[in-house]
């Protein structure tokens, strides 16, 4: 059962703001990171979720993001929202892999990623250490 090593998992209670244009992707990590402890603040696209930041004055820990997503890509997406928020942290995730948005210039070297599809498991590990970083 998926449930009985769950509770090992790293947690968390910062908020997270989720951007991904899959709804079922993003209704997957939204669920995860809560029962994680997360609060989380969920947008269908760069827009919204550049709407939902400027349409709060709640502290938004990280940027949960999908690097290629319809009118506003994932580190446009960032770039908008970092200027609001100096201390946020983000983690980009995308299918396509490292290679291939490196090559596209969306991601520097430093950035962190998390490939699709991921696990629980690596959701939550990465989620932590770029949270502890």
């Amino acid at each position: 059962d998926e449930g009985t090593h769950r509770h090992n998992l790293p947690r968390g209670d910062e908020t997270i703001l989720l951007a991904e244009d899959e709804p079922s992707v993003r209704a997957l990590a939204r669920r995860f990171l809560q029962r994680q402890g997360y609060k989380v603040i969920e947008a269908g696209d760069g827009r919204e979720a550049l709407a939902l930041s400027q349409g709060t004055d709640e502290t938004i820990h990280m940027l949960l993001t999908d690097v290629v997503m319809p009118e506003m890509n994932g580190k446009e997406l960032f770039d908008a929202v970092v200027g609001q928020r100096p201390s946020m942290r983000v983690l980009f995730m995308s299918g396509y892999t490292d290679a291939t948005i490196s090559h596209h210039g969306i991601l520097d070297k430093e950035v962190s990623f998390l490939q699709k599809p991921f696990t629980f498991e690596s959701l939550a590990h990465k989620v932590r250490e770029v949270l502890d970083r």
